[in-house]
């Protein structure tokens, strides 16, 4: 059982440690340290949603169906584009640089980017109802909650520390070109995830 929780923690440290939009947007608000138990919840917490979802059977219904994974992608590919511009503006205009943590988005807001990054991905679906159901449910029926108890660690995890390391870089980010340069970051992710998806 050990085993299988082990495995299921590595699984989801593989899966999810990456520079996706999702990381990229808390780690933004980790450095301004901005609404981040919340959005390190939220993240968390939809990732456990949907790996218990994978896990209860939900992949092989999501795997078979072309027009919801067709829906995600196209949704998920506007959504990314239309954050790259505002990351693209935020870098050439030059908002929230000097003072990051005096200026910010609201929390409904904040949340509201979160929702789509995540439930806007099909990836996301792939990667936590398709791939870790999938893993899961060959580990027969105890072993698999133990794998996705696993799983769901690694994101609580992950999330926890991109939320709360990122403060660690707050003494770089007292600098001008360090948020422009960030920004530009953030929009180059953006736009090759939703190319991607395309």
């Amino acid at each position: 059982m050990l085993s299988d929780a082990g495995a299921g923690l590595a699984t989801g440290l593989a899966l999810i440690v990456a520079i996706g939009s999702q990381n990229a947007f808390v780690l933004r608000q980790g450095i301004q340290r901005q609404h981040v138990l919340a959005l390190v919840l939220f993240c968390a917490l939809s990732d456990a949603l949907l790996i218990v979802t994978g896990i209860g059977g939900a992949g092989l219904l999501i795997r078979g169906n072309d027009t919801l994974l067709n829906a995600t992608r196209y949704g998920g590919a506007a959504f990314l584009m239309l954050y790259g511009l505002l990351a693209v503006r935020r870098a050439v205009v030059g908002g929230q640089l000097s003072e990051p943590q005096s200026q910010g988005v609201p929390l409904a807001s904040a949340l509201a980017a979160c929702f789509g990054f995540t439930f806007l991905n099909p990836h996301v679906y792939l990667d936590t109802v398709v791939l870790v159901g999938s893993l899961a449910n060959q580990r027969g029926e105890v072993g698999r909650w133990f794998f996705g108890a696993g799983a769901v660690s690694a994101s609580f995890l992950w999330f926890a520390a991109l939320g709360y390391g990122a403060r660690l870089l707050a003494p770089l980010f007292q600098r001008r070109a360090a948020w422009r340069w960030l920004d530009a970051l953030i929009a180059l992710t953006m736009w090759t995830l939703a190319f991607k998806l395309l």
